[in-house]
């Protein structure tokens, strides 16, 4: 005889199994979170987290401090996808969106322009048409300034999210406190960015803003074609994101994270849990959190939410050795990249395509980041690494945290876009508040699924 305990809405509750006889008894479904063994010892229910990447692994560490049993399900493994190659920027300055007022006059520029950071795959448009239209409904003077307040709240929480995992020697050894230097190389293109850096100074962002000779004194590499700069005061960057991700990782699996390298494909929340389909197989769980970036959208579906998520395809190139030629990661504004130093060599991550999942990787960005950055630093060589992979994107570029509209113990956090770095500590933090029944730090409806 194997036998449960249950607490149920203030009562108690035996479920037994007679494993000789085949018999099972069941007197209710067990909604609440505390189970206990029949020799009265307390056991957690398990959280299943889908995404091992920034936003799982962050959530997955606030739900374990609070003492939950946490498995977390990625088939890629820990820290790859759109955590594996980002530029490695803490970037708490980045409130502005993608999509905002000016984009209506850049955006036939960007599209036809062979220099452009932005680029659309043509024959992904019939698809891309309903998301493309909200895009430019968000990139209205009202809707842009909401989208820019509700990243704002979320980033100026951002460093105090990150605390508990910094305070760890093992994990803030990765973190080099450099602050992030944003480049123009023109005037024109300095003046045409001084709403978006008024917008950021009223909602917090502190940065000093340099000239030519100051740029130089700061990065004595860089080539003297930078005529103004942005330098944002307290942000930071990783040396080795996805070193990061596995240091943490380590740590959580020594005090009792599973890591299971499954598919799932579906997601169905009920009123005391959520059942997950794992390799074809139904398990139940008591919470499932969607951490799943790029891919969450079928899951939101599947939980009675349509979110209009879509991907922007970013690629990155990889100098071995270049590392030392800067201090800081540095940011061309015209280009649309950063250049960041760090273990392995100089990275240069960035560039937006709308295409979809394709796999084929646009040669044309490859060749603009690497010719671009040459041009930033002529002393460069050939880059020894390519890379692809997929942001998840939302059409107003905030994220989708808080729950699921058919069940409160499905969890969404996903939809960070360029962000999910940033925004891990705070959005892993968010998720263990709503677990527990806490009040979240900041008022979630911003970034609720029900948005759209």
């Amino acid at each position: 005889m194997v036998c449960l305990v249950a607490d149920v809405s203030g009562r108690r509750w035996t479920i037994s199994w007679n494993l000789s006889a085949g018999v099972f008894h069941a007197l209710s479904a067990v909604p609440r979170a505390t189970w206990h063994a029949a020799d009265g010892a307390s056991v957690m229910p398990e959280i299943a987290i889908v995404g091992a990447g920034f936003i799982g692994l962050a959530s997955a560490a606030a739900l374990m401090r609070d003492g939950h049993r946490v498995v977390l399900f990625d088939p890629s493994g820990v820290g790859q996808g759109a955590s594996f190659g980002n530029a490695g920027t803490f970037a708490h300055y980045a409130c502005i969106p993608v999509n905002n007022p000016s984009v209506f006059r850049d955006l036939p520029r960007f599209l036809l322009s062979n220099q452009s950071p932005f680029r659309l795959r043509w024959g992904y448009l019939p698809q891309l048409a309903p998301w493309l239209t909200r895009f430019l409904i968000s990139s209205l003077p009202r809707r842009y300034e909401a989208s820019a307040a509700a990243l704002a709240a979320l980033l100026g929480r951002a460093q105090d999210g990150y605390a508990p995992l910094l305070a760890q020697p093992e994990l803030a050894r990765f973190v080099r406190p450099r602050e992030c230097l944003y480049l123009y190389s023109n005037a024109a293109s300095f003046d045409a960015a001084q709403a978006a850096l008024g917008l950021r100074s009223k909602l917090g962002v502190a940065f000093d803003v340099l000239a030519g000779n100051d740029i130089r004194a700061l990065e004595p590499s860089l080539a003297p074609i930078f005529e103004r700069g942005v330098l944002f005061k307290d942000s930071w960057h990783f040396s080795d994101p996805q070193g990061f991700l596995q240091a943490l990782y380590e740590r959580l699996a020594a005090q009792g994270l599973k890591l299971e390298r499954s598919s799932v494909s579906a997601v169905q929340p009920s009123a005391d849990g959520a059942t997950l389909t794992v390799d074809g197989v139904a398990r139940r769980f008591s919470h499932a959190v969607i951490a799943t970036g790029a891919r969450s959208a079928q899951f939101a579906r599947q939980c009675g939410d349509a979110v209009p998520l879509d991907t922007e395809r970013g690629y990155h190139v990889r100098y071995p050795g270049a590392q030392q030629l800067i201090s800081r990661p540095v940011g061309w504004a015209e280009r649309g990249f950063y250049m960041t130093p760090m273990s392995d060599g100089l990275r240069v991550a960035g560039t937006v395509e709308l295409g979809g999942f394709n796999e084929t990787r646009n040669r044309a960005l490859l060749d603009l980041l690497t010719f671009a950055s040459k041009r930033a630093l002529p002393t460069l060589a050939t880059p020894d690494n390519h890379w692809l992979g997929f942001r998840p994107s939302l059409p107003d570029g905030v994220p989708v945290l808080g729950r699921s509209s058919a069940g409160a113990r499905v969890i969404y956090a996903f939809g960070h876009q360029h962000l999910g770095l940033t925004l891990a500590g705070i959005s892993g933090r968010i998720v263990a508040d709503l677990v527990a029944g806490r009040a979240p730090p900041l008022e979630l409806a911003p970034y609720a699924a029900t948005r759209f």
